[in-house]
């Protein structure tokens, strides 16, 4: 018979005597063949996961936190990120109410590896309006009831693949060996998401795990899958952008503020536009693991496994909103400010007018990842161990709808007298006074721009792993870790646009059908949210009550009737209308990119113990040296002109065709690392380490070609990557002292320091691109101008579509009988200066700081796990520099508690999360930041064993309902406010 070897360690032997006094933790003694065959311990609930994690924690070398599965097939968490947020020092993004990146002792997603059974694992994702930059993971593609365990390195380690310096991540899923026999659980879950308004109260989530071991044990299977369907929805006030002015020391500025005493040299932040954005979305989850594992001796196993997962994402969404022009004149007796000297508006009042907008958007995404590896692991004799580890694996992300993973159209009516906000709550009031006569009503309306955007991410990684392990049978030496790997990582990022640049309207009320509408009411929409609010002298305000639902699709045939340039006759920019008689989106991207980087790496660790006045002293010093080639190439848009398309818009013509730029780069690293532990007392241990760390640079960075940007009448602005930059390198020191004072129990506290070179920062330079010049400029614009004596956009289009209909095209009327259409850029207009910005290795930055954790489980079933992070750097961002600043995001202090009681087969556990407000950019628009608010989430999880095998359960996320809030410079300047709901979950899980 073949029997599985365990090292007994000090821990298994004091876990055995708690297993063997506690009747909720059952565990049994295999049959002890052999001396080196000591125990295999099952242990369950809470109490168990927590034993296990904290075994991990104490056993490793350097600063290691740990979860563990609690049963087979139930994780602490429904998500992993959920999960992994009540580790000190971590916190986590939220994407529609759920748990989707970490940030690890304040460096953000893109500073953490994750690894899959120590594989590093690609990662995809996709933007609204650019192509995805991003190498963070997201956790929400993941189901967590076939992970048997995750584990966090917060220090360096000579044989874990590089690219956290903020940690990283392995995850760890179940393997027949790991647990022979037969084993099989089955769970079924209700979904109960209270934010839907028009899906399904109640989904479905089912998943299974079964593995059993054969022949002696020496051929294993193992399966699981999971099946989730999720319908909730997102209530969203939004201001896109804020703009800033200075302010004049006179008593009232041309377009600026009346009536204030203001100080010379304050600023006036005032908003572009405010929305309400009312969204509906449907999230589908699958997750599939095979594994296979053959042992035909007792010192060789294969395994072999094929891991899958896909999620899609389809949302519709209707929106209302008010635009606010630059130069309104602002009574500063109906408006209320925040002090000085950065004025934002606590109460905002615009009397200008005029559009009220309403949007609809239909946009779909699909998740796909795929890895299949091989795994050999050899025990050539007593003291060598040999390991042969290859993975090839894919993720990749596209549009899922035929209007891309982004789209809206907007209809308009000029029917806004005067517009009122409160911002002074976490979730805004708009109330709006209309003009005599008009209501909003859908006769009134015209049609105005369009925007579909379809992108799509792929990302390969191949990789060999070649470790070694030989033990010492005497000296202070022990082992020594050795290996070599090699990665292949191919990404390729694309995006299409085809956008209607008619924001000023195009067609008449006559086009648009009055059936295309469903009247809906705001309020109802948020119910659970304020709908009043006040004015700047006190008085009440109420919520503009009316919003539309309306279909894309059915508004996509509409306009396409009327303004497609199949019925028009007009010829225009493929990219506006691709397919020409509809609106649609294809692969015929404007914007193709593929970076191909290859990294070798050798590391050797030597690992020691050796007593120090009775004490015993662990001592591991290692290196990582890594080799990186990189090649970046671009596809490059065929330009052939700039397109005056509305007042102040311009739009980009190319020819359909591109080519092709090529660039390489390259860099070497040398990654040392030292952990040292001390055991002072049986239960107290000293740790100190010392390591280098790397993350490479977001891809967005390293890219090759020039990105076109914005263009408008004043300015034009443009991009481009270096595949040269080297890679964020850390240095590492950390501090801890840790306490397992009883069973299950640990008192921590660790000082951690990270200096940080070659961070990314920007230079902008001056340039003509693609010889495109400017539509208004010239002699052509400069009759216009003096014809008309202003500087009246409107008139001055009207005269050079007039007096030059060869270098222009009129594809309609506006509802003022002004033509539209584009006006071309010409030989004798101006060239475009365009700002181009270009990356390079600019700072260094330091971060420190403190991480508390305790545990305790007390008598009768009662425990609690609770730590807070403290961090700090020297570059935090200051909201009252105006000027371009070098800061972090992500910093911010955490804190978990979690209280829990498990006896009598009933266990309850309630988990608060709190994070401190944080930066999230510095460039969100205009040189203004994105600041996230505090935010802190109650989860509650309580079950019960009917039997032995059979649990039934019911779980509470977000049950307070809390809002997430984004501002800019003042908590007043708000960017976005998302409530996403709470949602419960109830289910069984019977174990075999």
């Amino acid at each position: 018979m073949k029997t599985t070897k365990f090292t007994k360690t000090k821990l298994a032997t004091s876990l055995s005597l708690v297993l063997g006094v506690s009747s909720m933790l059952p565990a049994y003694a295999a049959d002890e063949a052999a001396e080196e065959n000591i125990e295999v311990v099952q242990v369950k609930g809470i109490r168990g996961s927590l034993i296990k994690s904290m075994d991990i924690k104490r056993s490793s070398q350097g600063v290691v936190d740990a979860i563990s599965a609690e049963d087979m097939g139930k994780f602490p968490d429904t998500n992993l990120a959920e999960s992994l947020q009540r580790i000190s020092g971590v916190s986590i993004d939220r994407s529609n109410g759920e748990g989707s990146k970490i940030t690890v002792r304040g460096l953000g997603p893109d500073f953490n590896l994750v690894t899959l059974n120590g594989r590093q694992m690609p990662s995809s994702n996709l933007e609204a309006t650019t192509t995805s930059s991003s190498r963070s993971f997201d956790f929400g593609n993941i189901a967590s009831e076939a992970i048997s365990g995750v584990e966090v390195y917060k220090t360096a380690k000579a044989d874990i693949s590089s690219g956290g310096i903020g940690a990283t991540v392995n995850i760890q899923t179940a393997k027949p060996f790991d647990n022979p026999g037969q084993q099989a659980s089955f769970g079924v879950k209700g979904v109960m998401d209270q934010s839907t308004d028009e899906g399904d109260n109640i989904t479905p989530e089912l998943s299974g795990i079964y593995s059993n071991t054969f022949a002696d044990d020496t051929f294993g299977i193992g399966i699981s899958f999971s099946h989730q369907e999720r319908n909730g929805a997102t209530k969203e006030a939004v201001v896109p952008q804020w703009h800033t002015q200075a302010v004049a020391p006179v008593d009232g500025w041309n377009g600026g503020i009346n009536n204030t005493d203001w100080d010379e040299g304050d600023t006036f932040n005032r908003p572009q536009q405010f929305r309400y954005n009312f969204t509906e979305f449907e999230r589908k989850r699958d997750n599939g693991q095979v594994v296979f594992q053959y042992a035909p001796t007792d010192d060789l196993i294969l395994t072999a496994d094929y891991t899958m997962s896909q999620q899609t994402v389809s949302s519709t969404s209707n929106g209302i909103g008010a635009w606010f022009w630059e130069g309104e004149t602002i009574d500063g007796n109906l408006n209320k400010f925040s002090d000085g000297p950065n004025h934002s508006p606590l109460v905002w009042h615009s009397g200008a007018g005029p559009d009220l907008s309403f949007s609809t958007s239909e946009s779909g995404q699909k998740n796909e990842n795929d890895s299949i590896g091989v795994n050999l692991e050899w025990n050539v004799n007593d003291n060598l161990t040999l390991e042969l580890d290859y993975h090839n694996s894919s993720a990749t992300s596209k549009s899922d709808s035929p209007y891309g993973n982004s789209s809206v159209i907007e209809y308009a009516v000029n029917s806004r007298q005067s517009t009122t906000i409160d911002f002074s709550s976490d979730f805004p009031v708009m109330s709006i006074a209309q003009l005599d006569g008009l209501t909003g009503a859908p006769s009134e309306l015209i049609t105005t721009g369009s925007s579909l955007r379809n992108s799509q991410f792929t990302n390969d990684l191949d990789q060999i792993q070649l470790r070694g392990k030989y033990v010492f049978d005497d000296g202070f030496i022990t082992s020594v870790d050795f290996g070599v790997s090699k990665t292949d990582n191919d990404v390729r990022a694309s995006i299409m646009t085809a956008q209607r640049d008619t924001w000023g309207g195009e067609g008449s009320v006559d086009d648009v059908s009055d059936s295309l509408f469903t009247p809906g009411s705001s309020s109802g929409q948020l119910s659970d949210l304020p709908t009043t609010g006040q004015n700047a002298a006190g008085d009440q305000i109420n919520l503009f009550d009316l919003f539309y639902n309306f279909s894309f699709a059915d508004a996509a045939r509409e306009i396409a009737s009327y303004a497609a340039p199949d019925n028009s006759g007009n010829q225009v920019s493929p990219g506006i209308w691709p397919c020409s008689d509809r609106f649609c989106v294809n692969d015929n991207w404007t914007r193709d990119e593929m970076i191909s980087e290859e990294y070798q790496a050798i590391f050797a660790q030597v690992n020691m113990e050796f007593d120090i006045s009775n004490m015993p002293l662990n001592v591991s010093v290692g290196f990582r040296y890594e080799d990186t080639d990189v090649n970046a190439s671009a596809m490059v848009p065929a330009y052939t002109g700039i397109d005056w398309v509305s007042n102040n818009e311009f739009a980009t013509i190319d020819t359909g065709e591109s080519v092709f730029t090529d660039f390489n780069g390259s860099y070497d690293n040398f990654l040392p690392n030292l952990d040292a532990s001390l055991g002072i007392t049986d239960d107290l241990i000293a740790r100190a380490s010392i390591g280098k760390t790397l993350s490479r640079p977001t891809y967005n960075h390293i890219r090759g070609g020039v990105g076109v940007g914005e263009v408008r009448q004043g300015f034009a602005t443009a991009n481009s990557g270096d595949p040269g930059l080297v890679p964020y390198e850390s240095t590492n020191f950390d501090f801890s002292l840790e306490w397992y004072f009883a069973p299950a129990s640990y008192a921590s506290v660790g000082y951690f320091k990270k200096d940080i070179e070659n961070f990314i920062g920007t230079r902008t330079s001056k340039g003509n691109l693609f010889d495109l010049r400017n539509p208004t400029s010239g002699p052509r614009y400069a009759e216009a101008l003096a014809a008309v004596g202003s500087s009246d956009n409107a008139a001055i289009r009207q005269y050079i579509f007039e007096n030059y209909p060869e270098s222009s095209t009129v594809t309609g009327a506006d509802s003022n009988g002004n033509p539209t259409g584009n006006i071309h850029s010409t030989a004798e207009d101006s060239l475009i200066d365009f700002d181009i910005t270009k990356p390079f290795n600019e700072r260094d930055a330091s971060i420190d700081g403190i991480e508390i954790a305790f545990q305790h489980t007390l008598e009768m079933g009662f425990g609690m796990q609770a730590n807070y992070t403290f961090v700090s750097s020297d570059a935090e961002y200051d909201p009252n520099v105006f000027d371009s600043q070098f800061a972090l995001p992500g910093l911010s202090d955490t804190a978990n508690v979690v209280a829990f009681y498990e006896n009598y087969g009933f266990s309850l556990r309630v988990a608060y999360n709190w994070r401190d407000e944080f930066l999230v950019s510095t460039d969100n628009n205009l040189n203004n930041p994105r600041i996230s608010e505090a935010y802190s989430q109650i989860d509650i999880n309580a079950s019960y064993n009917i039997t032995e095998n059979f649990i039934i359960f019911a779980e509470g996320i977000n049950i307070t309902d809390e809002t997430q809030r984004m501002y800019s410079r003042h908590s007043s300047e708000l960017l976005n406010a998302i409530q996403s709901g709470a949602r419960y979950n109830i289910g069984a899980r019977y174990t075999f």
